[in-house]
């Protein structure tokens, strides 16, 4: 009886990866909600702010920024150019590389999402305390920044 007793597996509810990705489905759900009207991503949000704060990187250098491997990424950035959000030119050096710039009407999706996305933020959190959310943000970060190298993308800051 021991030994089935120590087999037993853990509960899902317990284990730290299905806990994440029912907290990943709750943020994208909450995302949705308060961003509807814009008919974007948080995956597309993510490239096209990354985009309008470092304009004419290329995609691999997107796919770093954002931590997306090079065929999603390559889906991304063409959904956003078919949404005109971002325009993408010939690189200055070569012209196999396209450089990414976001567009003006990207730009104003950008400030005119933006108090949806603060929203969404804020409902992630508000369950919490805020010393909660405050050591929660930070246990986030270094789980993010301890486990970076195992992504099958790595962040890779700018």
């Amino acid at each position: 009886m021991a030994d089935r007793k120590r087999c037993d597996p853990q509960p899902l509810d317990e284990r730290p990866g299905h806990l994440i990705r029912r907290l990943q489905q709750i943020s994208l759900a909450l995302f949705m909600e308060q961003a509807s009207r814009f008919d974007i991503t948080p995956v597309q949000y993510a490239a096209i702010f990354a985009i309008g704060k470092q304009p004419g990187m290329d995609q691999t250098a997107l796919g770093n920024a954002i931590a997306l491997d090079r065929s999603t990424i390559g889906d991304v950035v063409t959904r956003l150019e078919k949404k005109k959000l971002i325009k993408r030119l010939d690189g200055a050096t070569d012209r196999r590389t396209k450089s990414l710039y976001i567009t003006a009407v990207g730009r104003r999706l950008v400030a005119d999402i933006e108090p949806a996305v603060a929203a969404t933020q804020r409902l992630i959190l508000a369950p919490l305390t805020a010393g909660e959310r405050a050591g929660f943000m930070r246990m986030l970060k270094r789980l993010v920044h301890l486990n970076n190298e195992r992504s099958r993308a790595p962040h890779r800051p700018l």
